[in-house]
């Protein structure tokens, strides 16, 4: 079918309306009429090319929730009518290790991209900024009651993101956990670590959304442009989220850590990060990195921010005001994630 989106027709090129070919439905396959598709800021890094060369026009979007109007007749998980979302992936090789244990994500013959992949029948995904998406059955999600549905559409990305290195690393009761940025990712992690019920410290340029991150769940809030907040906070902290996508000092944030302690970036900043490895070694202290989670990880995301009542705080724009948002974006005008209203691609 013949479906309108909105596409980058060449790196750093505004994003412009194109009708795009969405594949028939396949046995195991789910047609969604997308409702709501949110904007990450990796959508802005691969249309610009920060990434890489990418296999133009694209279709951004990997945060998507609409309503199922067509399933396959092998498909037993979601039926006609539910709302359902889909994330950062929508297919893997379901076979390997990785796969095996629930990590798709991490498949070691690479998971398939929503947008700017290649998918299965050899052609290239084209993402959420559209009215349906045709998904293989195991990547679509279940987007429980008791969540706003264009509030949800960021947890496909930003919530994962951020939920994934707070269960993997232990965040809750009796954990000092700190957020590094108090943007898209950033606003869901101190949300999320604060459910969990850890101690939650902002760490952020200035003190401009102090209050914010203080409504948001944060028990703290320190500006890292004070030289004074990295003695005062010396050794603190069990783990800590870095979900800025530019360049830190690496070394400066590792003091931050106690004896043991992880900090985890899940940002992306497209220049190199480097570390001084006595920062590690002189703590027991670790590096590491986080990106997304598998499919039933993001399910019990899903269904804990219902349980919560957690979703993204979100301002919601029409198709049109996608290029004035990629720029609002860039310069951090925006609490804390645009969702576009996919109806008005219609």
């Amino acid at each position: 079918m013949q479906v309108n989106a909105y596409a980058a027709p060449a790196a750093g090129e505004p994003l412009a309306p194109i009708v795009i070919e969405r594949r028939e439905v396949g046995p195991n396959d789910v047609l969604i009429q997308i409702e709501w598709a949110g904007i990450c800021h990796s959508d802005i890094h691969t249309v610009n090319g920060d990434w890489g060369p990418q296999p133009f026009p694209v279709v951004p979007g990997h945060e998507i929730v609409g309503k199922v109007v067509e399933v396959g007749s092998d498909v037993s998980s979601h039926k006609v009518g539910d709302r359902v979302g889909v994330g950062c992936m929508v297919n893997s090789c379901g076979e390997c290790a990785n796969c095996l244990k629930g990590d798709e994500q991490y498949c070691l013959k690479g998971m398939v991209g929503t947008y700017a992949g290649t998918d299965r029948d050899g052609t290239t995904t084209q993402g959420g900024y559209s009215t349906h998406v045709v998904v293989d059955a195991d990547f679509v999600l279940r987007v429980p009651e008791g969540i706003d549905p264009a509030a949800a559409a960021p947890l496909l990305c930003a919530g994962i993101t951020t939920y994934a290195p707070l269960k993997n690393w232990g965040a809750g009761p009796g954990k000092k956990v700190a957020i590094v940025g108090l943007g898209g990712l950033g606003h869901m992690g101190v949300k999320l670590a604060h459910a969990l019920g850890a101690e939650v410290t902002v760490l952020s340029q200035s003190l401009k959304k102090q209050e914010d991150g203080l409504r948001l769940g944060a028990d703290h809030y320190y500006a890292t442009s004070d030289p004074a907040t990295f003695e005062e906070l010396a050794g603190q902290f069990d783990l800590i989220v870095n979900t800025v996508s530019a360049p830190i000092d690496i070394d400066a944030y590792l003091g931050l850590l106690a004896a043991g302690g992880t900090l985890v970036n899940v940002g992306a900043p497209p220049e190199p990060l480097s570390l001084n490895v006595f920062s590690l070694i002189g703590g027991g202290k670790s590096f590491a990195g986080s990106m997304i989670g598998g499919i039933a990880l993001t399910q019990e995301m899903l269904d804990f921010c219902a349980e919560h009542g957690i979703g993204a705080e979100i301002e919601v724009i029409s198709a049109d005001k996608v290029n004035e948002a990629y720029e609002r974006v860039l310069a951090s005008d925006v609490r804390y994630r645009f969702v576009i209203d996919a109806s008005t691609l219609a």
